[in-house]
Order: structure tokens, then sequence, then C-alpha cells
């Protein structure tokens, strides 16, 4: 019973929270995954959006810029 009260008041790491919002960037997640997405840290997950968000907008940036330079 300890195990279990331990384990839900674990939080995921931050590497755990950015691969869910990176697999949330694609809108694919497995039923397994959406249910420990409980136990992120709502912090954690609106700054690894915001880095998501970057990476996504620079990437495009660059392959505009190769595109347009060709």
């Amino acid at each position: 019973m300890k195990d279990l009260k331990q384990e839900k008041q674990r939080k995921s790491s931050f590497l755990a929270t950015m691969k869910a919002v990176l697999w949330s960037f694609l809108g694919v997640r497995k039923k397994s995954g959406y249910e420990q997405d409980a136990q992120l840290n709502p912090v954690h997950v609106v700054i690894a959006a915001v880095i998501g968000f970057l990476i996504f907008i620079t990437m495009l940036v660059i392959i505009v810029k190769i595109v347009v330079a060709k």
C-alpha cells in the first residue's frame, strides 16, 4: 500500500515531461503514456512546451532559409 502512495506522489523527471510534450506535438500517444501524464509536473510541462515550440520554429526558419537560398 505504501508503494502505491509513493508512486502517486513521485513526479516524473523533466526528460519524461519533454518526451510527453514532443509526442503531443505529433498528436500520437499510447494509452499507458497518457496514464503516466498525470504524474507530470505542470511547471515542467510549460517549460518543455516553450522549448519544443522554439525548436520547432528554429527548424522551420532553417528549412525556409535553405529553400530560399537555392
